[in-house]
């Protein structure tokens, strides 16, 4: 399955966004365990930094670090009414392509299980450019990896093709572009019976050094990436600002 690059936000909007507003109850409901990499990420933030949560979901991040503070958003209202009942951080709803935030002024972002469901290379390609736009620019040519010192970074988590060991089984061989079902038991109105309705959600499974890829043609760097539990991760950054020749 190859979705066209001009379906892109139709296609959006009934394979992803359409969905996730239709099972968001209980998709939240089993989205309570934060995962390791997120969790590391946001504890070693410094105190006081101000950052995204970029396709939020239910918020289960928010509260990991009592002392940053995240602004979250999601492109599904109904996620974000979720996340607000929290009621530790400020949740909006947003268009990952399109952030309505100030460029150039956030210590952090994460964005976690979202840039997989946008439906082209280009798409794929803008999402990372509009999170690197949010970040504050380094301060010095040779900036350490010290947020606060030097400017903003944004952790970037997708799923992965090569997950053979997964209960999904996908490897290498398999198709990048998939649609992945979500089963919900709903109780028949007119028969009082529970009746299961599969939903299905668009997905682009990433290949080994894709999401590294991906950033360095939004004009990112790496700072360091990896997979953990059938996912790519990357951390990455603006690049530095060019020393002036003497």
């Amino acid at each position: 399955m190859n979705p066209e690059p001009d379906r892109g936000n139709a296609y959006e909007i009934l394979h992803v966004h359409n969905v996730y507003d239709q099972i968001a109850s209980h998709f939240s409901s089993t989205r309570y365990k934060p995962w390791p990499i997120v969790e590391q990420f946001l504890k070693s933030l410094s105190p006081g930094s101000v950052g995204l949560d970029i396709g939020c979901g239910n918020g289960k991040y928010l509260g990991i670090n009592p002392n940053i503070c995240i602004i979250a958003s999601d492109r599904s209202e109904n996620l974000v009414k979720i996340a607000g009942h929290s009621g530790l951080h400020n949740a909006i709803v947003a268009d990952g392509l399109f952030l309505p935030h100030r460029t150039s002024s956030m210590d952090f972002a994460i964005s976690v299980a979202v840039i997989h469901h946008l439906s082209s290379p280009a798409r794929r390609i803008l999402a990372v450019e509009s999170i690197l736009a949010t970040l504050r620019p380094h301060s010095s040519p040779q900036p350490s990896l010290n947020v606060a010192a030097d400017g903003g970074k944004v952790l970037m988590v997708v799923w992965a093709l090569e997950q053979k060991c997964s209960r999904r089984g996908w490897d290498e061989c398999d198709e990048q572009d998939v649609m992945v079902p979500w089963v919900t038991q709903l109780k028949n109105p007119s028969t009082g019976e529970i009746e299961a309705k599969t939903y299905r959600r668009y997905y682009h499974l990433y290949r080994r050094g894709e999401l590294e890829d991906d950033v360095l043609k939004a004009g990112g760097i790496i700072v360091e990436s990896g997979y953990e539990k059938d996912n790519w991760w990357a951390v990455a950054m603006l690049p530095p600002p060019r020393k002036l020749c003497e």
